[in-house]
């Protein structure tokens, strides 16, 4: 069960605010996914993530194949009851794990054969398993499995990759169809390395499945950041305007608001835990590193137009000395701090569209965050 509409689009730039109807409730895009990879999202409880705003968690289909296994998530009867989340949760098919994680991986036109990176064990992950698996784990919304390339690839790399890509999501769809459950969505990867003619064939191919939703994979993979940004530009608009549009593993505040305005409704990434972990905060004037010794004796909260728990009660003083300690709240308040800024950010764009102001409010916040030129696109290239 998966419905989505558009409620209101920008004027001047493919920004839009829509409403993602699943089995667990609804959705306001555009929305941000803190990821959550053993079904936990670091240092915070369910509780505490839904006072943070969250909507909508990720958790990875790789790791907790592994562990706890299937079988465990089986006697909750998913993921939902197994960690006490009962909003939304998207899973991803594991892929990208098995590339970057595994302590060795072949890839064949019949899955991932890899070792485990925990114990060595060896398993074949097909698309059939990742939509049988991603089944068990009851999330809302499943990924196809896809291929995962480096940057930089060659354009026959690029090419294979896009099209094992598109034969392993006919496979989930039809492992999807065949099983005759109901109640997920599925959503397949676009590929194609930073090749545009590859991008619009890979789109293209996948839009004749009529999945549910549609991601662009294969970004933040280590590509400058205007080519990033080029290649988005590109594939956002060759995606169905009427299904949901997700772009994997990004990234910063700045990546949000510019993607955002390129048209994508839907982010994941890890970068607001961990980096609170490090103690990197995102403020509504740019990042702030609380270890520095500048913050030692300063009363204020991390960032005054802020109303997250950790604003509201503690100052950066505090913050800097727990951090320097490593006590273990450090992390929690941090992370507190972050993903409510990231949440916070998505409201304030998707309050943007629906005005009719989100140009000015990119302005703005290029301005305030004083972002380099990479981020500032001030219309896509490419319109609508």
């Amino acid at each position: 069960m998966l419905k989505f509409s558009v409620n209101a689009k920008s004027s001047g730039t493919r920004a839009r605010a829509g409403v993602l109807e699943t089995a667990s409730g609804s959705i306001k895009t555009p929305v941000f996914m803190p990821v959550g990879t053993l079904a936990t999202v670091k240092a915070l409880s369910p509780e505490e993530l839904i006072d943070c705003g969250a909507e909508i968690i990720l958790a990875n289909t790789y790791h907790l194949y592994l562990r706890p296994g299937v079988g465990v998530i089986d006697l909750f009867s998913g993921l939902h009851r197994f960690m006490n989340w009962k909003r939304p949760i998207l899973t991803d098919s594991g892929g990208f794990q098995v590339f970057s994680l595994a302590k060795m991986s072949k890839i064949t036109e019949q899955g991932y054969a890899f070792r485990s990176h925990i114990d060595g064990s060896s398993h074949l992950l097909t698309p059939e398993d990742t939509v049988k698996i991603q089944q068990s784990l009851g999330s809302d919304i499943m990924m196809c499995l896809d291929q995962c390339i480096e940057y930089p690839a060659d354009r026959k790399t690029a090419q294979d990759a896009l099209e094992l890509t598109t034969r392993w999501a006919g496979r989930c769809r039809d492992e999807y169809q065949r099983s005759g459950k109901s109640g997920q969505a599925l959503f397949g990867i676009v590929q194609g390395g930073m090749y545009e003619d590859l991008r619009e064939r890979s789109a293209g191919e996948l839009a004749q499945l009529d999945l549910d939703g549609y991601a662009v994979g294969g970004l933040s993979v280590g590509e400058p950041k205007k080519m990033m940004y080029e290649v988005a530009d590109f594939t956002l608009p060759l995606l169905p305007p009427e299904k949901p549009r997700y772009v994997m593993g990004v990234g910063t505040p700045a990546d949000l608001v510019t993607l955002v305005g390129l048209g994508a409704d839907m982010f994941d990434c890890v970068m607001p835990t961990r980096n609170a972990r490090n103690g990197q905060l995102f403020t509504s004037f740019g990042t702030i590193n609380i270890n520095n010794a500048r913050f030692k004796t300063d009363t204020s909260p991390v960032d005054p137009e802020c109303g997250c728990p950790a604003c509201a009660n503690y100052s950066r003083s505090y913050l800097h000395h727990l951090y320097r300690c490593r006590e273990l709240l450090a992390y929690r308040l941090n992370t507190i701090h972050n993903i409510s800024f990231y949440t916070g950010l998505m409201r304030a764009m998707r309050e943007a569209v629906i005005k009719d102001r989100f140009k000015d409010f990119q302005a703005d916040f290029y301005e305030r965050q004083a972002v380099g030129e990479d981020f500032v696109i001030a219309k896509p290239h490419r319109m609508p």
